[in-house]
C-alpha cells in the first residue's frame, strides 16, 4: 500500500481539472419489469454536477486521482442513494476530481456501466449495498482502478469488515487518503465471488426472500423467508472437495467465505484475511433447522468450529449431491449443485480508512 501511494505521489503533478459535466443523457429507453431491464442496455442516468455545488465550489487542489465515477443505486438506503451519490459527486468535484454521477435503473446497470470504463477514471465508488458493489467489482474486473464504497444497503458485509464510513464526510476523507487493501475473488460456475457462497438452506433461503421480493430489500424480509423455508427445507447430503482432495462423509450446508461477518451480522471469522488467495470453508454436518439455530448461536459465542462442524482453507471447492442443493454467491441465487469454486489470482483493490 505504501508503494501504491508513492508511484500515485510520484506519478501525478498538479493538475487543472477537467469541466464538469453539464448534460443528461438517458442511455436507453429499455421496458422494465418489477424493476429489471429487458435485455438491451442500461436505463441509468448520467446526472450533472448539482449547481449549488459548481457556485461553491473550491479551488481545486492537487489530487492522486485524474476523473472519477460515482456509480449509485437510487433506492438504497431507503431510497437515499440518489441524494448521497450527488452529495459525494459534489463533495469530489470541489476537491478537484472531474466526477460522473451514474443512477442505476435497473439489475445489471452497475456491471455494464463500469464495464464501459474510460482509461482516464481511475477510481469508481460505489454507492448502495453489496448487489451495487458486486456489480462494480464485476464490471471493473481485471482492471487496475481504486474502488471507494459508501455503504447504504441492507448487509453491506464487506463494509462492515473494512469499517467504512456509512456517511460523505468521512468517505470522501478515505477516498483523498488513497489508503487501500486489496480483496481476493472467486470464479464459481463461470460468475465472480468477492463475499460468501453458500450451498444449502442458506441458499433456499435467499431464492425465498427473491422470489417474493417487492421494492428495496431490508433485513426484515429474511425472516419469514427462513421460517417458510426451513419448515418445508429437506436437508441436502453434499460432498465436497478441497484443493483436489475429498472430504469424508456428507454435510448439511456448507459456506465459502472471503468475510468476516456472514450477511454483515453473524461473526465467522474474526481473523479473516482478505487477499491470502484462499476462502474460509465453513462445513456443517446438521442442515436442518435447530442444527442452524445451534450454529448461528454458537457462531455469536465464536465457538465454532465444533464437534459437528468443520473450517477450513482452500483456492479451490467442488461441492456436488445426489440430488440438485440450491447455490446463492453474495446474497443472489444461483442455481443448483454442481458447484465449482475456483479463487483467482485477480484481485480488487479497496480504499479503507
Amino acid at each position: 500500500m505504501s508503494a501504491r501511494r508513492k508511484a500515485i505521489e510520484t506519478a501525478c503533478a498538479p493538475r487543472n481539472p477537467l469541466p464538469p459535466r453539464t448534460t443528461v443523457a438517458s442511455l436507453s429507453a429499455a421496458p422494465t419489469l418489477r424493476g429489471f431491464c429487458a435485455i438491451g442496455a442500461p436505463r441509468g442516468r448520467i446526472l450533472p454536477m448539482p449547481p449549488e455545488a459548481a457556485s461553491t465550489q473550491a479551488p481545486p487542489r492537487e489530487s492522486a486521482y485524474r476523473r472519477a465515477l460515482v456509480i449509485a443505486n437510487p433506492v438504497s438506503g431507503r431510497r437515499q442513494g440518489e441524494s448521497a451519490g450527488k452529495e459525494l459527486s459534489a463533495g469530489l468535484q470541489r476537491l478537484g476530481i472531474p466526477t460522473e454521477l451514474f443512477l442505476t435503473g435497473c439489475a445489471g446497470d452497475g456491471e455494464r456501466r463500469a464495464r464501459a470504463l474510460t482509461d482516464e477514471t481511475d477510481l469508481v465508488v460505489s454507492v448502495g449495498g453489496d448487489g451495487t458493489l458486486g456489480e462494480v467489482l464485476t464490471g471493473l474486473f481485471g482492471r487496475k482502478v481504486d474502488v471507494g464504497v459508501l455503504p447504504l444497503g441492507t448487509g453491506n458485509a464487506l463494509s462492515a469488515d473494512l469499517k467504512l464510513p456509512r456517511d460523505v464526510d468521512r468517505a470522501l476523507a478515505v477516498f483523498t487518503a488513497g489508503k487501500t487493501v486489496d480483496v481476493d475473488v472467486a470464479r464459481v460456475n463461470g460468475r465472480l465471488s468477492f463475499l460468501v457462497v453458500g450451498v444449502g438452506p442458506d441458499a433456499a433461503v435467499v431464492e425465498e426472500v427473491h422470489r417474493n421480493r417487492r421494492g428495496p430489500m431490508t433485513q426484515w424480509a429474511y425472516l419469514p423467508a427462513t421460517l417458510r423455508t426451513m419448515l418445508r427445507h429437506r436437508p441436502v447430503k453434499l460432498s465436497v472437495e478441497l484443493d483436489g482432495e475429498p472430504l469424508e462423509g456428507t454435510f448439511g450446508q456448507v459456506l465459502v467465505s472471503n468475510t468476516i461477518h456472514y450477511g454483515g451480522l453473524v461473526p465467522l471469522c474474526p481473523g479473516r484475511v482478505l487477499d491470502d488467495g484462499r476462502f474460509e470453508v465453513f462445513l456443517f454436518r446438521r442442515g436442518n433447522l435447530l442444527g442452524l439455530i445451534n450454529y448461528a448461536l454458537k457462531a455469536f459465542l465464536r465457538r465454532i468450529p465444533d464437534k459437528t462442524s468443520e473450517v477450513r482453507l482452500a483456492r479451490t471447492v467442488r461441492i456436488t449431491s445426489p440430488k440438485p442443493a440450491p447455490c446463492q454467491i453474495d446474497g443472489d441465487p444461483a442455481g443448483r449443485t454442481p458447484v465449482v469454486f475456483e479463487v483467482l489470482d485477480t484481485r480488487h483493490r479497496i480504499l479503507v480508512p
